[in-house]
């Protein structure tokens, strides 16, 4: 299965965690399940992860998605930011790796 950087739209081999071309990070939702999941991930994150969250889980450009909700925000007489705060409320944080998830470090022998 081959997961595809949200910044450049590079495809990618399963399992990548940077994109080769432009090293962007790729969210844990993108490569963990075969179906990018709804989350507000860690990196890349502007105020609480909304915008980035729903441009991971739909496939759509990040930069529309928060131009959309900057103009949104303006326009709506208060809709969006009420929506945008439920969502902040609502959408679960990207889980963090446990530190033991990494190989413990090895000593040189003499």
């Amino acid at each position: 299965m081959a997961v595809h950087c949200t910044q450049c739209g590079t495809g990618l081999p399963a399992g990548a965690r940077f994109c080769s071309t432009c090293g962007a990070t790729i969210p844990a939702a993108a490569y963990s399940t075969g179906r990018p999941q709804l989350v507000r991930p860690i990196a890349g994150r502007r105020i609480a992860g909304v915008c980035i969250g729903l441009s991971q889980a739909y496939g759509w450009d990040l930069a529309l998605v928060r131009v959309l909700a900057v103009v949104g925000l303006f326009c709506s007489g208060g809709l969006v930011f009420i929506a945008y705060l439920a969502c902040w409320i609502g959408i679960p944080e990207e889980p963090v790796a446990a530190p033991d998830a990494y190989p413990p470090p090895t000593t040189p022998t003499a």
